[in-house]
């Protein structure tokens, strides 16, 4: 298991966290899109909205983290 799939589940388990705690039954159903959205890209390793993105037109690029490779 990779960072970006621990990223997916961990962000769906807070969504969820915060939908527990403010109660199932007052929160809008659109919040438990997100929370199916990442958990399935975080078990299966595929990403809906990325691959959405992608089509429209966008580039899947690495983050330039400001980190630079070694040299040597």
């Amino acid at each position: 298991m990779n960072a970006l799939r621990m990223l997916f589940i961990s962000v769906a388990g807070m969504i969820l966290l915060g939908i527990w705690l403010s109660g199932f039954d007052k929160v809008h159903w659109f919040l438990y899109l997100p929370v199916g959205f990442f958990a399935f890209a975080g078990i299966t390793g595929i990403c809906p909205g990325l691959i959405f993105w992608n089509k429209v037109g966008f580039k899947n690029e690495a983050l330039a983290c400001g980190m630079r490779k070694r040299q040597g």
